[in-house]
C-alpha cells in the first residue's frame, strides 16, 4: 500500500460518525496514532510496536478485535433498532458505509503498516484472520433481542452501583441447574415463566420464600445462566436501592433484552419507606409494566414484613387495615414459590449426588455418618449444608 492509500484508510476511518465511539478502544486508538505519526523512523517505530502491543494484549487477531468491538458498541442505529423503530435513510446510508470502511480496515496486514517504516531492524507481525464485518453486523442487528450491544452484550449479571448506574458483573455466578439437586417442581415454576417472558408473553413478578440455604437465590442465578443465550440478563437491586428502580426500569424498557430485576434476602421493618417504593412498582407503575422485565425476589420470611406482637396489639385506630396492608404485599407477586427445608432423605440424596460430581470416593455409610453430623453442627439440613460439607471434605482430602 503507498503512501496515498494509508492516508486515505486514515481518512476514511476518521469520518466514522455511527461507530465514533471506536475511537475509545485502545488498540483502534493505537492504529490511529500510528497513521498520524509523522515520518520520523523513531516515532513510527515505537508507533507500529505499540500498536502491535494492544493487539496482543485484547489476545485476539486485529480483525475479530475489530469485529467484537463493532458488534458491541451502543450506537444510535442499534437503540433505534433495538426499541423497534425504523431507522431513517441517511443514518442506513451511514451505517452500510462506515460497515464497509471497517472491513477495509479489518483487512490490514503487518506488511501494509511495515512499507511506511524506513527501517531494516525487527518489527513485530500480529495474525491476520478473515472477518465479514457487514454481515456479522447486519445478523446481530436483526438478532439484537438475543444478542443486544454495549454492556449488555458483553455481561449477563449486573448491579446498581452508589451513583444508580447499571454496572457490570464481571466475574458473575456460574451455577447451572443441572447442578442444584431436587426442589425441580419449584424451578420448573420460575423457569416456565421466565420462558414466558423470553417469548414475549406475560410474566409475573415472583417471590421465592422459605428457609435459609435452600437454594433460593441460586435457582435464579441459574436460570438466568440457561437462558442468557437467549436474550436474559439479571440486574441484582439492594432493598436500600427500590427507590431508584423506577428510573432503571424506564432505562430497561426500551433495552430490546428480556430482564430479571433480582431483590436478595428482602424483608422490612414496619414504617421501612423502600416498603412503599416496592409496594407501588408491584402494584402497576408504567415502567413496572414492561414486557423486558419481571421481579424476582427472595425472602426467609413469607410475609416479608417483621411483624411483633405489639406491632398486633397497637393502639392504631386502622390497626387491621395497616395489617393487612402489610401482609397483602406479598400477595402482589403473581406468583409465590417456597422452598422448604430438605428431610433427611432429601438431605442425603443431595450429599450423595454431590460427592459423586466431585469424585469424593467415600462408603456411603460413612459418608451419611458425616454429612449428618455435619448437618447438626450447623443448625439443620438444607442444600446449602450439603454443599458446604462436600466442600469441606474436598479441602481436607
Amino acid at each position: 500500500m503507498n503512501t496515498n492509500g494509508l492516508k486515505e484508510l486514515y481518512t476514511s476511518l476518521l469520518s466514522l460518525s455511527v461507530f465514533r465511539k471506536l475511537y475509545d478502544d485502545s488498540v483502534i486508538s493505537a492504529l490511529c496514532e500510528f497513521f498520524c505519526t509523522e515520518d520520523d523512523v523513531f516515532d513510527r517505530v515505537s508507533a507500529y510496536s505499540n500498536f502491535v502491543s494492544e493487539v496482543f494484549s485484547c489476545e485476539k487477531t486485529f480483525a475479530s478485535h475489530l469485529q467484537s468491538v463493532v458488534n458491541d458498541d451502543e450506537n444510535v442505529y442499534l437503540r433505534t433498532v433495538g426499541a423497534g423503530k425504523t431507522p431513517s435513510p441517511a443514518l442506513e446510508e451511514a451505517v452500510k458505509a462506515e460497515l464497509d470502511i471497517l472491513q477495509r480496515i479489518s483487512e490490514i496486514t503487518p506488511q501494509m503498516l511495515k512499507e511506511h517504516i524506513d527501517y531494516s531492524g525487527y518489527l513485530p507481525d500480529f495474525d491476520v484472520e478473515k472477518v465479514d464485518i457487514p454481515a456479522q453486523y447486519r445478523m446481530r442487528c436483526d438478532n439484537v433481542g438475543v444478542y443486544g450491544y454495549g454492556i449488555y452484550s458483553k455481561y449477563r449479571m449486573f448491579y446498581i452501583d452508589g451513583d444508580h448506574k447499571i454496572v457490570p458483573v464481571r466475574n458473575p455466578d456460574r451455577t447451572r441447574l443441572s447442578s442444584l439437586v431436587d426442589y425441580k417442581r419449584e424451578q420448573k415454576i420460575i423457569l416456565d415463566n421466565t420462558l414466558a417472558l423470553l417469548e414475549g408473553k406475560p410474566a409475573a413478578n415472583i417471590l421465592l420464600t422459605g428457609d435459609a440455604g435452600t437454594g433460593k437465590s441460586s435457582t435464579v442465578k441459574a436460570v438466568v445462566n440457561e437462558l442468557y443465550s437467549k436474550g436474559l440478563r439479571i440486574l441484582e437491586v439492594r432493598k436500600e436501592q427500590l427507590h431508584a428502580l423506577p428510573a432503571v426500569l424506564d432505562e430497561l424498557s426500551v433495552n430490546p433484552l428480556k430482564f430479571i430485576i433480582f431483590i436478595d434476602d428482602l424483608s422490612f421493618q414496619k414504617d421501612d419507606d423502600n416498603f412503599s417504593a416496592l409496594k407501588a412498582i408491584l402494584e402497576g407503575s408504567v415502567s413496572a409494566k414492561s414486557r423486558n422485565v419481571a421481579i424476582y425476589a427472595t425472602s426467609n420470611r413469607r410475609h416479608l414484613v417483621k411483624e411483633s406482637f405489639s406491632s398486633r396489639d397497637g393502639d392504631d385506630v386502622h390497626r387491621n387495615d395497616t395489617l393487612q396492608e402489610i401482609l397483602s404485599l406479598s400477595a402482589r407477586f403473581g406468583i409465590q414459590v417456597s422452598f422448604y427445608k430438605p428431610d433427611k432423605q432429601t438431605y442425603l440424596h443431595i450429599v450423595s449426588y454431590l460427592a459423586e460430581e466431585k469424585g469424593i470416593d467415600l462408603p456411603e455409610e460413612e459418608l451419611f455418618i458425616l454429612a449428618e453430623r455435619f448437618a447438626l453442627e450447623k443448625g439443620g439440613r438444607s442444600a446449602r449444608a450439603a454443599k458446604q460439607f462436600i466442600d469441606n471434605l474436598l479441602s481436607n482430602m
